[in-house]
C-alpha cells in the first residue's frame, strides 16, 4: 500500500513548480525579474519594448513603453508569482498577483497587452472588453507582438545573393529561398558562414545543398 501511495504522489506532482515574491524589476510589458528569477507572464503578450502603435487618427505612439510603464505601476509595490513550467529561455511562466489582483488579467483589461491565444484563452474576455472600449492598443492599429518578433528575425540578403551558406553539425550546407529551413537559418559571418549568389558558387566553395 505504501508503494502504491508513493506512486500516486509522484504522478500527481507537477514536474516543475515555483512561487517567487518580492519587488520586481520590470523588463517589459510581460516580463519581470523577481528574487533573481526571470518571469514571463502567462497567457498574455505585450507590445515589444520598442514597438509603436497607431491611433485611428494615424498618430504613432510608443505602445511598448506604455505597456512597460503600466506593468511597473501595477507591480511596483511587490508581487507574488506562481507557475509550474519554464519556457525555452528558462523563464518561469507565471500568474503574478499584487494586492489580490491578477496582473496578467489587468494588463489585458487595460489594453496594455494582448491575450496570447496561441498558448492560452484565459484572458480573451478581458481582451474583448478592452477592444470594445478602445483602450490602449485598441485605440487604433497595433501589430501582434509575435508578428513583430518574427519580422525582426528575417535577415535581408546582400543584394541578389540570397542563398544562405550555413555551417552546422551536418557540415557546410546551403539553403535556397523558399525551402523548408531557409527562414529559420541565420547567417553568422563571424563563424565563417556566408551568402551565395548562385548554387554553382556555393558548390564551388565546398557547400552542399541542404536536404540533398
Amino acid at each position: 500500500m505504501l508503494r502504491l501511495c508513493s506512486l500516486l504522489v509522484l504522478i500527481a506532482s507537477p514536474v516543475f513548480a515555483a512561487t517567487v515574491t518580492g519587488i520586481p524589476r520590470v523588463v517589459d510589458g510581460d516580463t519581470l525579474v523577481v528574487a533573481n528569477t526571470r518571469v514571463r507572464l502567462f497567457g498574455i503578450d505585450a507590445p515589444e519594448a520598442k514597438q509603436s502603435c497607431k491611433t485611428t487618427q494615424g498618430v504613432r505612439w510608443a505602445c511598448g513603453q506604455a505597456a512597460t510603464a503600466e506593468l511597473q505601476r501595477l507591480a511596483g509595490r511587490g508581487v507574488r508569482c506562481s507557475g509550474h513550467e519554464q519556457d525555452r529561455y528558462g523563464r518561469l511562466i507565471a500568474i503574478c498577483r499584487a494586492g489580490g489582483r491578477d496582473l496578467n488579467a489587468e494588463m489585458v483589461a487595460r489594453g496594455a497587452a494582448f491575450a496570447y491565444r496561441r498558448y492560452a484563452l484565459d484572458y480573451v474576455g478581458q481582451e474583448e472588453r478592452a477592444r470594445r472600449a478602445g483602450l490602449g492598443i485598441w485605440q487604433g492599429e497595433a501589430r501582434r507582438p509575435a508578428a513583430v518578433r518574427a519580422a525582426t528575425k528575417v535577415q535581408a540578403p546582400p543584394g541578389n545573393c540570397a542563398i544562405k551558406g550555413n555551417i552546422s553539425k551536418r557540415g557546410r550546407l546551403y539553403h535556397l529561398p523558399g525551402t523548408g529551413s531557409y527562414a529559420a537559418t541565420r547567417i553568422n559571418t563571424a563563424k565563417g558562414e556566408r551568402w551565395f549568389c548562385t548554387e554553382a558558387a556555393a558548390k564551388a566553395a565546398g557547400w552542399r545543398r541542404a536536404g540533398g
